[in-house]
């Protein structure tokens, strides 16, 4: 049996997150068309894609599932300006660290987008709910900027190829970290 990824739409329809008002594209959309095309693409690990039903139970809804390792699906937004790519991983989580330097490698390589780094995130800090309450080893990727019509151009123009540089980024953390 191939090693379980939930992989995490961050929001949900009724609460979308962030917004492209100039392109009517919100992060939820964005992401759940994306988890699609990543689900297609890994071969070395099983995918769940996650809906959130209320961020509080989120943690405990993935930890059901009893996954290896987890990937949300975010999109960052500031102030139509910022451009880069994040991914943000619990501070104390030593194989959350290796699974943000894998998954940014991939995600800078594909997008060529500011690399703005692994980000450690402690349980008060935005993102550090899910990060410090599920089980298994997760990642939050902010691959670029939604507000930004530069960087949601760059990550709409091949969204098949943004979604192989997520597959292979899972089927790296699958097949040579979780061992």
């Amino acid at each position: 049996m191939s090693k379980l990824c939930a992989l995490v739409i961050g929001h949900k329809k009724k609460s979308p997150g962030a917004v492209n008002g100039d392109k009517n594209i919100s992060e939820f959309d964005f992401n759940e068309n994306l988890a699609l095309r990543i689900e297609k693409k890994v071969e070395k690990a099983q995918v769940q894609r996650i809906y959130r039903r209320t961020y509080k139970q989120l943690p405990e809804d993935i930890n059901e599932l009893n996954p290896v390792f987890i990937i949300s699906l975010h999109c960052n937004s500031y102030n139509t300006e910022v451009s880069g790519t994040e991914v943000l991983y619990y501070h104390r989580s030593e194989k959350g660290k290796e699974m943000a330097k894998i998954l940014l490698s991939h995600l800078v390589d594909y997008l060529k987008l500011r690399n703005r780094g692994i980000k450690p995130r402690t349980s008060e800090e935005r993102g550090g709910y899910l990060l410090r309450y599920t089980k298994a080893p997760c990642v939050i990727a902010e691959p670029f900027f939604i507000d930004n019509d530069s960087d949601l151009a760059r990550a709409q123009e091949d969204i098949d190829g943004l979604a192989g540089a997520y597959a292979a980024a899972i089927d790296k953390i699958a097949e040579e970290l979780l061992v």
